[in-house]
C-alpha cells in the first residue's frame, strides 16, 4: 500500500515571534519547493500562525497547530477555538502530544472530544500515543498502545480514522535525545495497524499513515522512514533549524523513490 509520508515540524514554544518565524520559513520555503511527494506541515505557536498563514500561502507548506480545545465558541479563557484556527488557514492540528499528556493531564477522554471537533469541522488531526520509559522497561508498552486506541479512537467511523494521522511517539524519546531504534518503532508500527485491523479493517489500517515522533534527527531520519510501516516523522527541536529539518523532509521524499 503506498501511503504518501508526512512530515510535521513541531517548533512547539519556539520560535514565536513573527520575525523567527518570517526568518525560518522564508528560508526554508526555497529548499523544499520541488518536494511534491511529501505532505510537509508547520506547527508554529498561536502568536504567529496568522503570519506563518501569509508567508506559506501558495507554496507546498501546509499549516499546522499544536492544540485545540473541543468547543467552538464560549467562556474558555484562554483555550483556542479550532473555528478560529480553520478561519486564518490552519489546515492540521495535533492533538495527545506526549507534552499535553504528562504536564497538562490530557486524558484520551479529553483527547477524544477534541479529535471529534476536528474531524467535524474539518480540521485533519494528527494524534500522538506512546509509551513511558517504566512502560517499556515493564514490558507494558503494547498494553499501553491498545488501551490509548481505543479510547482516544472511541466510537469513530472508518470515514473518520481515515482523515486521521496518528503519530507513535514514545515520550521516553521526546527531548530526551534518546530514540526508538528503527526496528522497535516499526514493530509498534506495526502493531497499531494490527489494532486498526481489528478495530475497522486490513484495508482501512493499511491506508492510514502513522508517523514516528522521537527525537528524529538527520543521522537516523533515512533508517526510519525507509521502514515498510513508518510514514514520516513528527519532528520537534530538529525541526528548528533549516539544514536539519531539510535534511529529514529529503530522507521521507528519498523513502517514497
Amino acid at each position: 500500500m503506498l501511503r504518501k509520508p508526512i512530515i510535521g515540524g513541531n517548533w512547539k514554544m519556539n520560535r514565536g515571534t513573527p520575525e523567527k518565524c518570517k526568518e525560518m520559513l522564508e528560508s526554508l520555503i526555497p529548499l523544499v519547493e520541488g518536494i511534491n511527494d511529501v505532505d510537509l506541515i508547520i506547527a508554529p505557536p498561536f502568536t504567529v500562525l496568522i503570519y506563518a498563514y501569509k508567508i506559506l500561502k501558495g507554496t507546498n507548506i501546509m499549516l499546522g497547530a499544536q492544540n485545540m480545545y473541543f468547543e467552538e465558541k464560549g467562556a474558555y479563557t484562554g483555550e483556542i477555538s479550532p473555528i478560529f484556527l480553520k478561519g486564518i488557514g490552519v489546515e492540521y492540528v495535533i492533538l495527545g502530544h506526549s507534552e499535553r499528556r504528562d504536564i497538562f493531564k490530557e486524558t484520551d477522554a479529553l483527547i477524544n472530544k477534541k479529535l471529534k471537533t476536528a474531524l467535524n469541522i474539518n480540521l485533519k488531526p494528527i494524534v500522538c500515543i506512546g509509551e513511558h520509559l517504566e512502560e517499556r522497561e515493564l514490558g507494558k508498552t503494547k498494553d499501553i498502545i491498545e488501551f490509548q486506541i481505543n479510547e482516544t479512537f472511541k466510537d469513530l467511523t472508518k470515514e473518520d480514522i481515515l482523515k486521521t494521522v496518528i503519530a507513535y511517539e514514545p515520550i521516553w524519546a521526546i527531548g530526551t535525545g534518546k530514540t526508538a531504534t528503527p526496528e522497535q518503532a516499526e514493530e509498534i508500527h506495526i502493531f497499531i495497524r494490527e489494532l486498526l485491523t481489528e478495530k475497522f479493517d486490513k484495508g482501512t489500517a493499511d491506508s492510514i499513515r502513522i508517523q514516528y515522533g522521537g527525537s528524529i534527527k538527520p543521522n537516523n531520519a533515512e533508517d526510519l522512514f525507509n521502514k515498510e510501516n513508518i510514514d514520516g516523522g513528527l519532528v520537534g527541536g530538529a525541526s528548528l533549524q533549516v539544514d536539519s529539518l531539510v535534511q529529514i523532509i529529503t530522507a521521507a521524499d528519498n523513502s517514497v523513490k
